[in-house]
C-alpha cells in the first residue's frame, strides 16, 4: 500500500497499522529503515516490524504481537 514515497509491505488503514516484514539487507542501512518509519508515522500510522523468519518460524507468536498491539490502541481510543 503506498503511503507517501513509500510502498508498506502490509497496512491496515482503519486501524492505521502498517506491518513491515524486513530480510536480512534491513541490517545495511538502518538509517533509511528510520526515515522511511518516519515518515510513515507521521502520516499516522503505526509501524510494526518483525524479521522474515520471525513470520515464517513464528507467525502465532507476530499475530498475537498484532493482536495485543490492535487491541491497546482500542482500550487507548487510537
Amino acid at each position: 500500500m503506498p503511503i507517501d514515497r513509500f510502498v508498506a509491505d502490509f497496512a491496515c488503514i482503519e486501524a492505521k497499522l502498517v506491518i513491515e516484514v524486513d530480510g536480512g539487507q534491513h541490517n545495511i542501512d538502518i538509517d533509511r529503515d528510520l526515515a522511511r518509519t518516519a515518515v510513515i508515522e507521521i502520516a499516522g500510522y503505526l509501524v510494526m516490524r518483525f524479521w522474515n523468519d520471525e513470520v515464517l518460524k513464528d507467525i502465532d507468536g507476530v499475530v498475537e504481537r498484532i493482536m495485543s498491539t490492535l487491541a491497546a490502541r482500542t482500550e487507548a481510543g487510537n
